[in-house]
């Protein structure tokens, strides 16, 4: 099944019918526990001696393992968890690595409500961040590895003004250090982008918005590369000894590195953080995003056309000051797009207008087709103003400083006609601008 192509692996990976009393499609174990046989079969399933079993669903489910194992197929992982939102697993991944302390090296030009946790929440767990202007300034993101920096963080593609990452060459500089890349690639998808084929080591997702695609699941997920070495004296926790882990086969050296080997740092995810901190996907919500992942192709090929078309009708609209689209030819990342997105960018832009912030309310009021809520990757098209909604949380100086001003709009495009959505944002801006 591994060697099979993207759009075999997002119908049929991670799921064999012969398990599941043949059934076409997984079905949904709307259960809190599973029996575990003999006593000693139980003990054998508890140690991690016996896997392929459950026991409680807080550990696992059938039906959010097929998730994990298909996600984890389709982005090159060895390895994926699943759990309740997205900034559920921006928080796991930031606190395996750098559990006890320790500083993160991040961009400013990221998710509001992730910007807000890396200054505000997570230093008061002693974990710091360094944040950037420039994720590609690589000097200066060298400059600040100390020798208690756990990690560098970034987007793919950043929210909202759709910066490219080079990862590449951050994972060059991460290894060089002996730690890990991090890539949150939820704007990405890994129909669009796959960021352990580039260096990256952990990959994480919103996997409410493009992976799901239609509005109506919260969930987010963790990819393990399975590259990055945990055992390099940097990460004390994965080589302490966990007593759940010891069994017959590991009865003195039962950490999670001797233990798990290259799935130590996704294993410690799921049973330190998802079993103890239990922000768990329920299986009605992995059946509806495994359903979402079976259109992956059609809806993205459909939106990303329509994203790149909508993109270039606003750089020509006299009341747009300026288009946020890495993809479009004139922007000076678009040797990176070419790079990394032969597929396109993804579904996400933003616009800034000639007007006043007034006049941006106008626009949001007088869509039609375009609905107006804090959400990307869905198959309806939405708007947003992120200095009052997605972004609000940071300050006004922050917020210029990566282009988000009153007068920006964020676009998520879906599956509508492309002509009806170019109308209805040119209807509003028309409408705003001559009144």
């Amino acid at each position: 099944m591994s060697e099979d192509k993207f759009d075999t692996l997002r119908i049929h990976g991670g799921f064999n019918p012969e398990e599941h009393e043949n059934a076409a499609q997984i079905p949904i174990y709307q259960s809190a526990a599973f029996t575990l046989g003999t006593a000693v079969q139980g003990d054998a399933i508890a140690s991690g001696v016996v896997t392929g079993s459950y026991t409680y669903s807080r550990v696992g489910n059938p039906t959010v393992n097929t998730l994990e194992k298909r996600i984890a197929a389709l982005d090159g992982g060895v390895d994926a968890v699943a759990v309740g939102s997205g900034m559920a697993a921006i928080t796991y991944a930031i606190l395996n690595v750098a559990e006890g302390g320790g500083r993160i090296i991040a961009p400013y030009d990221i998710y509001g409500a992730a910007l807000d946790e890396f200054e505000k929440l997570f230093p008061k767990y002693g974990i710091n961040f360094d944040l950037v202007e420039n994720v590609n300034d690589f000097e200066k993101i060298q400059s600040l590895i100390q020798p208690d920096t756990k990690a560098i963080y970034v987007e793919s593609v950043s929210n909202p003004t759709t910066e490219i990452a080079d990862i590449e060459k951050l994972a060059e500089i991460a290894h060089q250090a002996n730690i890990p890349l991090i890539v949150d690639n939820t704007f990405s998808t890994p129909y669009l982008l796959r960021p352990i084929e580039f260096g990256a080591d952990i990959v994480v997702y919103s996997s409410t918005k493009g992976i799901s695609g239609h509005g109506n699941v919260v969930s987010g997920l963790i990819v393990d590369g399975g590259n990055f070495d945990w055992a390099n004296g940097k990460y004390p926790q994965f080589q302490e000894n966990e007593y759940s882990l010891k069994n017959v086969n590991f009865p003195k050296n039962y950490s999670f590195s001797n233990v798990f080997g290259k799935q130590a740092f996704i294993k410690r995810i799921r049973m330190k953080y998802v079993r103890l901190m239990g922000a768990v996907l329920g299986p009605v919500d992995a059946y509806l995003e495994l359903l979402g992942l079976e259109t992956i192709t059609e809806r993205l090929d459909k939106e990303v056309a329509t994203s790149l078309k909508i993109a270039k009708f606003l750089e020509k609209n006299p009341h747009v000051k300026k288009v946020y689209y890495s993809a479009l030819p004139d922007s000076p990342q678009y040797e990176l797009a070419a790079k990394y997105f032969p597929k396109g960018i993804g579904t996400v832009l933003s616009f800034e207008l000639d007007g006043t912030p007034e006049q941006t309310d106008q626009v949001i009021d007088a869509t039609h087709v375009f609905l107006y809520l804090p959400n990307v990757g869905d198959s309806r098209s939405l708007i947003v103003n992120p200095s009052k909604i997605t972004h609000r949380e940071i300050p006004e100086e922050r917020r210029l400083k990566s282009h988000i001003t009153d007068q920006l709009l964020r676009l998520s495009i879906g599956l509508e006609d492309s002509d009806d959505l170019i109308n209805d944002l040119e209807g509003a801006i028309n409408s705003a601008f001559n009144k």
